[in-house]
């Protein structure tokens, strides 16, 4: 029996950095932002549909998908948004059914996806980690490490569930406003929580 663990987290907040800890560890990592790159690559079903919806535009000079431009048609259109995400969640979810089947019994499996809290996944998983980190923090992260305005990170950040409603979900919140020293213990920590935790559930 697989021990599914749901990893979230706000943009900024070091999900992806967690997620290389615990595969160095032993856990599956399925992530859904890749995931979601590899549904719609050049000569699949996914990026035809896009296509399909959004028009030609979209494709960057080697036939990839710009996904910058299609940010800018998406991310101020719940309606657009909406479409898109009705292409893409569909694929990416045959494609985490497909790593899972293929997983081994008894595998813990991580599953990085933003929008646990937002789309109300919870309940789909044995256990829920957010990653949480100050809003100053974040922001401080977003400007220097990926270049965003102050502008940018609040357009961001508020398109994103709140601080509140994501720790509300958690089963387990893994603090990473500290140093990456400190995140190695705090990940070692969270490992073997979930090691015991996933040996309890097979017991039961």
């Amino acid at each position: 029996m697989l021990f599914k663990v749901g990893l979230t987290g706000g943009i900024g907040s070091g999900k992806s950095e967690v997620s290389r800890r615990l595969a160095g560890y032993g856990a599956l990592i399925i992530d859904a932002d890749l995931l979601a790159r590899e549904v719609v690559e050049p000569h699949t079903p996914g990026l035809a549909q896009v296509v399909g919806v959004f028009g030609t535009g979209v494709l960057a000079g080697d036939g990839t998908l710009d996904r910058q431009r299609l940010g800018e048609i998406v991310f101020y259109d719940d309606e657009l948004r909406a479409k898109l995400n009705a292409i893409v969640h569909p694929l990416v979810g045959e494609r985490i059914r497909e790593l899972e089947q293929g997983a081994d019994r008894g595998a813990i499996v991580v599953e990085a996806v933003p929008l646990i809290a937002e789309n109300h996944l919870a309940e789909f998983f044995d256990l829920v980690v957010v990653v949480d980190v100050p809003p100053r923090i974040q922001e401080d992260r977003l400007t220097r490490d990926r270049g965003m305005t102050r502008e940018q990170v609040a357009a961001r950040v508020g398109a994103q569930a709140g601080r509140e409603d994501r720790l509300a979900i958690a089963d387990i919140v893994l603090d990473n406003s500290g140093s990456l020293a400190e995140l190695d213990r705090e990940v070692g920590e969270l490992w073997a929580e979930l090691c015991r935790r996933a040996n309890a559930a097979q017991e039961s």
